[in-house]
């Protein structure tokens, strides 16, 4: 591995990307409620990566973005590059079909087997799945030899999130450690004195498991929550556990009722919040808990380009939430060979973009927050 010093996402992106919300950063692109109607999306949802409206949305954007560089340029064929063939490659095949696009993914993720590609079919389009990041490289050579050229008619869809930074395999671990310090900050400090950090790490540890998705629905908002129920006393782990277990508590919006059963037994503070947090879910945001999502913010950008600017790799893989080098370099040279690069973000925009008054102290949203460059 080497350091290749300091960059950004936007350095390639510049504001080409949406996060959870579904909101274009770079403002000549519209919003979600600008479009809804245009592309048929229902009133109050918020499609999610893997769902077929996504894959309209992001269609859309990637033709008008098309069209503000190079006017009457038709797209024809989509890259994709992903590091989990089951979400990204879902969001990947939906994409191509909701623009009728043909198209090859790049699924990666760093493993410790000797460096190996496989090309593999997925609704009919092609995923090449590599154990290794440096095979970006061989997979440029590919997409020509497949009749991909990266030209002017040709998006290229990036996943932000442990792939672009933070690549799966060799980095990812500092961007989950962000998402845990975020719950525990913010348990912590609605907690004051009463918070147990014993029992919050057993409560989260055991809660993000995927036998538990199905009732956390694997929303870290509704994790976040959970565990502040569990810290606050009103519901100890082990009897939920087994509630869940038993199919006594099935769902979120099951535990989220019951505990407006048992509000008056919270103190007034988090009696507040719950009603806050409460009133988020009924209106169908999937992200309710604010505070967490903030704190999750901070706590990442915290994480980017924090090390001096010659610290050594194997630290900066460490302790920092790193920009792929193999990622970077392959789409400055697509850039420049006049392909349209666009990023997904699944992290809500509340975790990835500056409040007023921090955007006003010089914070900027992730996609360009400097960080180190870090690759083969």
């Amino acid at each position: 591995m080497q350091n290749y010093g300091l960059s950004s996402v936007a350095e390639f992106l510049g504001d080409r990307i949406v996060y959870r919300n579904l909101d274009a950063v770079d403002a000549r692109l519209p919003r979600l409620a600008d479009i809804r109607a245009e592309v048929g999306i229902p009133a109050d949802t918020i499609p999610r990566k893997s769902e077929a409206d996504y894959a309209r949305v992001i269609v859309h954007l990637l033709r008008l973005a098309r069209d503000l560089d190079a006017p009457g340029t038709p797209l024809v064929r989509l890259i994709f590059v992903g590091d989990t063939r089951l979400n990204d490659g879902t969001a990947f095949a939906n994409i191509c079909r909701a623009g009728n696009w043909s198209g090859i993914a790049f699924i990666g993720a760093e493993k410790p087997a000797p460096a190996r590609a496989e090309v593999a079919m997925q609704d009919g389009h092609m995923l090449y799945l590599a154990n290794r990041w440096t095979l970006l490289a061989e997979f440029d050579v590919f997409c020509h030899e497949q009749g991909f050229p990266l030209d002017e008619n040709t998006a290229v869809v990036l996943d932000l999130d442990k792939t672009t930074l933070g690549a799966r395999g060799r980095n990812d671990h500092a961007i989950d450690a962000a998402r845990v310090a975020a719950v525990r900050r913010t348990v912590g400090d609605l907690l004051g004195a009463a918070f147990d950090s014993e029992r919050f790490q057993a409560a989260y540890d055991q809660l993000n498991q995927p036998e538990f998705h199905p009732f956390t629905a694997d929303n870290q908002d509704y994790l976040a929550y959970i565990c502040l129920i569990v810290g606050s006393g009103l519901y100890e782990r082990e009897a939920l556990v087994e509630d869940v277990r038993a199919g006594r508590m099935k769902t979120f919006a099951q535990f989220i009722r019951a505990v407006d059963a048992r509000a008056a037994d919270l103190p007034a503070d988090l009696r507040a919040l719950h009603g806050d947090i409460y009133a988020l879910v009924q209106a169908g945001d999937p992200t309710p808990f604010k505070a967490f999502r903030y704190n999750e913010y901070r706590e990442t950008v915290g994480r980017m380009g924090a090390l001096p600017l010659d610290a050594m790799p194997e630290d900066l893989l460490a302790r920092e939430i790193c920009l792929t080098h193999e990622v970077r370099e392959l789409m400055l040279g697509w850039r420049d060979r006049g392909a349209l690069l666009f990023a997904l973000s699944d992290k809500p925009d509340e975790a990835s973009v500056p409040s007023e008054d921090l955007r006003a102290e010089g914070y900027a949203p992730i996609h360009r927050t400097v960080t180190h460059v870090v690759g083969a």
